[in-house]
């Protein structure tokens, strides 16, 4: 459920991976591998906060379509 902080939408991992099309797993692994940066909030209890604009690049990230060099 989101919430706000000083009038910023903010989202827990698991819903803003939802609304991004992607799961945790995924998201984690590509801030492992330095293909996503992670998050820039997190509460007091250090668990990552996002905002809507995280969401909509994150959500650019999934969305996103490489051509790779295939032969049959």
């Amino acid at each position: 459920m989101p919430f706000e902080i000083d009038g910023q939408t903010m989202y827990r991992t698991k819903e803003a991976c939802s609304l991004a099309g992607t799961n945790v797993n995924t998201y984690f692994r590509w801030v492992r591998e330095g293909r996503f940066p992670d998050t820039e909030y997190r509460d007091r209890n250090g668990w990552r906060l996002f905002t809507t604009g995280h969401i909509q690049r994150l959500q650019a990230k999934v969305k996103k379509i490489s051509r790779v060099n295939w032969s049959p």
